[in-house]
């Protein structure tokens, strides 16, 4: 009954057509290996690639030449078919045409063709033919062993390969030593890929070298925190001094874990510059991120740090109290000594009443350390806030309406220019503005509104 499949494969419906093939191969006919061979020219791309495969189980030679021809077929998977069965066929025929589409550039076919030649019994015969099977094959760590004579088919993958085939390949290059890879890394930062990103950034973390860290820094502003997180340490190896005002602008990030990756950053680099924008995550809503930042200010060891650690002993998270009492120590080993310390006694009064049985009792020890007594305190230590004479307070800066009129222009230069200029101001005023321009519709500018929100602090 094969004149009756013959004709069913020229019905109109792929459906059916894509049935009958199906039906060929669970049968195991000998005699289907024809209309299976008839089927590789169908109009429909997946009847095609089911032929093909079909194609496989049947081990017949007629199949070898047709299956050759569709190897330029338009379909990839098609293809990858074809270049997967001619392997399992086994006829040597097939070699010459098989090393062509080792460049394919679809990875299926690529590597159904590196698979097939290795079934064949192929060994590639020049360098350019062997480089071609290794990444066909995603055999990349042997490239890796080749030293630099792998960078050239790697740096190919990375610039042409799809974006799983560009991780690897930045992965691959960062084990090799070689001078072409720092170019391919930072502009691998401009990757559309988040992975490939996070992956070059990796890489120029190992590598330290200066010239990038003005790409790098760019990435501090990445739509994706993942991303931030990462430039943040390649920023600080790659930028060291230089970057800690960026740093710093990362600590009034969306993202704690960004938030994190700051304050840990900026405590590596011990610059006393970062002190009081670290200062300003002791209040930070996420615990991890405030025991980050009191750590990193045992690293910076700055005495201006002592006054507004004192509060964070009173934290309900006792891995925070424990951290600001070792951070305490070793800024000065006499801290409860230190004059500032009763601009927050009133502070630690009110603790001492709280609900929260380790809040009032880490009070109660701190008033113990102070030497005062919560049920007779001095007078000039417990005066209500509102009974103290307030603070005369400067007129605003002259500048601050025309600059806030500037932060709402349409021109995104003025609000950039805007915002730096508050930076340098530090007008308390401004903070309103500046909030609202955190949430500019430019990155810059919001980089910058962060900026100038973080020298307030």
């Amino acid at each position: 009954m094969l004149w009756w499949t013959y004709q069913q494969l020229r019905v109109s419906s792929a459906k059916t057509r894509l049935a009958v093939v199906q039906k060929l191969v669970d049968n195991r006919d000998p005699d289907a290996a024809g209309p299976l061979i008839f089927a590789l020219k169908d109009k429909d791309a997946d009847v095609r690639y089911a032929a093909a495969k079909a194609l496989m189980k049947f081990q017949d030679s007629r199949a070898v030449e047709p299956l050759i021809k569709m190897l330029a077929d338009p379909s990839a998977p098609a293809r990858a078919a074809a270049a997967e069965t001619l392997g399992h066929l086994g006829d040597p025929v097939a070699v010459n045409h098989l090393v062509g589409f080792l460049r394919d550039p679809d990875p299926a076919v690529s590597s159904a063709a590196a698979r097939s030649l290795d079934r064949l019994g192929w060994k590639p015969g020049t360098d350019s033919h062997r480089m071609l099977q290794l990444l066909a094959m995603g055999n990349l760590q042997q490239l890796v062993k080749l030293g630099p004579e792998g960078v050239e088919p790697l740096l190919d993958l990375l610039r042409n390969g799809p974006p799983n085939k560009q991780f690897s390949a930045v992965k691959a290059l960062g084990e090799i030593k070689d001078p072409r890879v720092l170019p391919a890394m930072i502009k691998a930062l401009r990757n559309s890929s988040t992975a490939v990103r996070v992956a070059a950034l990796g890489t120029l973390e190992r590598l330290a070298d200066a010239s990038a860290y003005p790409e790098v820094e760019k990435l501090l502003r990445d739509p994706d925190p993942h991303v931030r997180g990462a430039a943040i340490e390649t920023a600080m190896r790659c930028g060291g001094v230089r970057a800690v005002d960026a740093l710093c602008g990362c600590l009034q990030d969306a993202s704690w874990e960004v938030r994190q990756a700051a304050a840990n950053a900026l405590g590596l680099l011990g610059e006393r510059s970062a002190v009081e924008a670290l200062c300003g995550l002791i209040n930070d809503p996420d615990r991890d991120v405030r025991e980050k930042a009191i750590s990193a200010l045992a690293q910076v060891r700055d005495p201006r740090a002592i006054v507004p650690l004192v509060p964070a002993l009173l934290d309900p998270e006792s891995s925070v109290r424990a951290a600001a009492a070792a951070t305490l120590q070793r800024l000065d080993q006499h801290w409860e000594l230190h004059e500032g310390i009763r601009q927050i006694v009133p502070k630690i009064l009110e603790a001492a009443k709280s609900a929260d049985y380790w809040v009032s009792h880490s009070a109660a020890k701190l008033l113990e350390l102070l030497k005062i007594d919560p049920a007779n305190p001095p007078a000039d230590l417990c005066a209500p806030a509102r009974e103290q004479k307030p603070a005369q307070k400067s007129a605003p800066h002259p500048a601050l309406p025309i600059l806030a009129d500037m932060l709402a222009d349409r021109d995104r230069d003025f609000r950039l220019a805007a915002a730096a200029a508050l930076r340098s101001l530090r007008e308390k005023s401004a903070m309103a503005m500046l909030t609202a321009a955190v949430r500019d519709a430019d990155a810059s500018v919001r980089q910058a509104a962060q900026n100038a929100l973080a020298a307030l602090n």
